[in-house]
């Protein structure tokens, strides 16, 4: 297993998709591959960009076999656990941890909105069900419930979780984060279009959605704020903005994957309900791809 640091750029990785709407492995394998060798620290499988929600149980346990498989302990591996009751969720990640993961992404139970009480037993549940490291995701606008202040109060005494993905859009939470928890929980950055604040403001790492698109910006990108070197930063993450505000959107995950297409690094085809962007939203996203191609930075 690699060594799990909570550092560095974590792109949250898409499952690619034949024709016909199964999974296709290779490309799957074919796109975590290239990630890594792009100099990525870590991937998220099984997210959102995943498509988690779209898959069946027994595709969930394959995408990961065969993410552990092609990564073979270059960078962690860590799986999103999304499932609609805490009893599925705790069954997940006892499979996860038996495929050979390093950790563990968990979400709130899926469209019931839990009360904090609830919240906390959910993610007790889940990361008592493994050894494996935990991150808790706080996605309020996604997910309509936010991980309180009190929640993770609450979790401080559960020794496995220990970092949380943070994509309030408000990032006064991650100074309030560490003034009220100090290092008990590593913070992650997990919005695209307020990553470079997050980084500024003390997250350790960045969950990101356009890395899949534009990695070797992405890595550069904190690299450049882990040794000081806020022109660069700026400068990378000001041509980055307009795609990363599409990490903001309702249709991210096939804004992404559209983004992937163009770039060469995957397909746009996405899983039912969602469908391939079209008209002006697809000409729009086209335009702002193509635009941040011609125009990448020098990177040093």
């Amino acid at each position: 297993m690699a060594t799990l640091s909570w550092s560095g750029v974590y792109p949250a990785a898409t499952t690619q998709f034949c024709e016909d709407g199964a999974i296709d492995f290779g490309a799957t394998q074919a796109g975590l591959d290239a990630l890594v060798r792009d100099g990525v620290h870590g991937l998220i499988v099984l997210g959102t960009c995943g498509e988690n929600n779209s898959l069946e149980p027994e595709e969930k346990r394959q995408v990961l076999k065969a993410a552990v498989e092609v990564v073979a302990g270059r960078v962690p591996v860590v799986t999103g656990v999304s499932e609609l009751t805490t009893e599925r969720a705790a069954c997940f990640a006892r499979d996860a941890e038996a495929l050979g993961v390093d950790a563990l992404m968990a979400l709130p139970a899926m469209v019931y909105v839990p009360t904090e009480a609830e919240l906390a037993a959910h993610f007790t549940a889940v990361a008592e069900a493994s050894a494996l490291p935990v991150m808790l995701y706080n996605n309020p606008p996604a997910y309509r419930v936010n991980v309180s202040l009190e929640t993770l109060k609450r979790l401080s005494g559960v020794g496995n979780i220990v970092a949380i993905k943070e994509s309030a859009p408000d990032t006064r939470r991650i100074t309030d984060l560490i003034n009220a928890f100090g290092d008990r929980y590593v913070v992650m950055a997990g919005l695209d279009d307020v990553a470079l604040e997050g980084l500024v403001l003390g997250a350790r790492g960045w969950v990101s959605g356009l890395t899949s698109a534009f990695p070797q910006e992405s890595v550069a990108l904190v690299e450049a704020v882990k040794r000081g070197d806020m022109a660069l930063a700026l400068r990378i993450y000001r041509w980055f903005m307009p795609l990363l505000h599409l990490d903001a959107g309702h249709d991210l995950v096939q804004s992404i994957k559209l983004a992937e297409q163009i770039m060469g690094r995957g397909s746009e085809r996405v899983r039912m309900p969602r469908l391939p962007l079209e008209g002006a939203r697809r000409a729009e996203v086209i335009a702002m791809v193509e635009m941040a191609a011609a125009t990448r930075p020098t990177l040093s």
